[in-house]
């Protein structure tokens, strides 16, 4: 399976997630299984376990060191690992090769089950004590008749593994910069650590920021605006100048929040940024096709307001 396989058109609120499974022993010998998925976007395909060369310096517990394929050198994590499970070892293992983030990861299975076309409105945002107890690894969950699939954030089980890929460590040498400027922007991602990290940054800039969880609730804020804004007879830019959306979001993703702005006669003239690890070559296009002015890959934060003033200035003259 590769990328070119993906046939979903862009800004239909659809997904797909690849299911997999990780056979688990507990402590006292039982074993179950546990039902996991990823956006079908981020997987380059799916192979045997391969020979691996351990690492030569101290790494996390998960790294189950390096393999060769095709010439290029990935790491290989165990998932089990990193979740906390033991894994009963089998010959029939599976490993997912994967992209994002502009990084090519390698992750430890029991096996690949199937994949499943979904609506974003099918995938329930995980509840505060499951982020708890998942140490936030979980991103959404999808109920089928017979088991639970838990959507893991690939995004921070690599990053916890790799500190330049850590979202703070990008912007902890940024300084404040001095403005006369006010920028009014929606910011919308669901992961509220993710968001709160983007909205500081975006402060220190000189922007004034309102949040939202995931594209159905900053549809609604846009469109409040577009109202308040016709019946009190002001520019929409008095209320909102510009949108940061990630993609991957419960309800109704980035993709489709953006078509449904460029869509609007009003709100198409707010600028749109699209802020996702699924910022890559061959998936930049979705952002194309729905209208988005820019894309900024995850967890480049620093780029972020330079591009974003750029496009006010351009749009607004301010």
């Amino acid at each position: 399976m590769t990328q070119n396989s993906i046939l979903l058109e862009s800004g239909t609120n659809e997904l797909e997630i690849i299911e997999f499974f990780i056979a688990e022993e507990d402590s006292s010998g039982r074993q179950y299984t546990g039902y996991y998925a990823m956006n079908v976007a981020k997987v380059l395909e799916i192979i045997r376990k391969p020979d691996v060369t351990g690492m030569p310096s101290k790494h996390h517990a998960a790294a189950l060191g390096t393999f060769n394929l095709r010439g290029r050198v990935l790491p290989l994590v165990d998932l089990s690992v990193w979740l906390g499970k033991t894994m009963v070892t089998s010959q029939a293992n599976k490993v997912i090769v994967s992209e994002f983030s502009g990084v090519v990861t390698a992750f430890l299975v029991s096996g690949v089950t199937r994949i499943h076309r979904l609506s974003w409105s099918q995938v329930e945002a995980p509840g505060e004590h499951m982020r708890a107890f998942s140490q936030d690894s979980i991103t959404g969950v999808v109920r089928f008749e017979d088991r639970i699939l838990f959507i893991l954030d690939m995004e921070k089980i690599v990053a916890s593994m790799n500190p330049r890929l850590r979202m703070d460590h990008t912007i902890k040498d940024m300084p404040p910069e001095e403005t006369d400027e006010e920028y009014r922007a929606l910011v919308v991602d669901d992961s509220s650590s993710i968001r709160n990290m983007i909205v500081h940054t975006m402060e220190k800039a000189g922007f004034v920021c309102t949040q939202a969880f995931n594209g159905a609730e900053a549809w609604d804020m846009v469109q409040a605006w577009k109202r308040r804004a016709e019946e009190q007879g002001k520019p929409l830019t008095d209320f909102v100048d510009l949108i940061v959306s990630d993609i991957e979001m419960p309800e109704m993703d980035g993709h489709n929040f953006t078509r449904r702005v460029k869509q609007d006669p009003v709100l198409q003239k707010l600028p749109v940024i699209l802020f996702s690890s699924l910022i890559t070559e061959s998936l930049r296009h979705k952002g194309v096709a729905v209208g988005a002015d820019d894309q900024v890959s995850k967890p480049d934060l620093p780029s972020l307001t330079e591009r974003a003033k750029g496009l006010i200035r351009k749009y607004h003259g301010k």
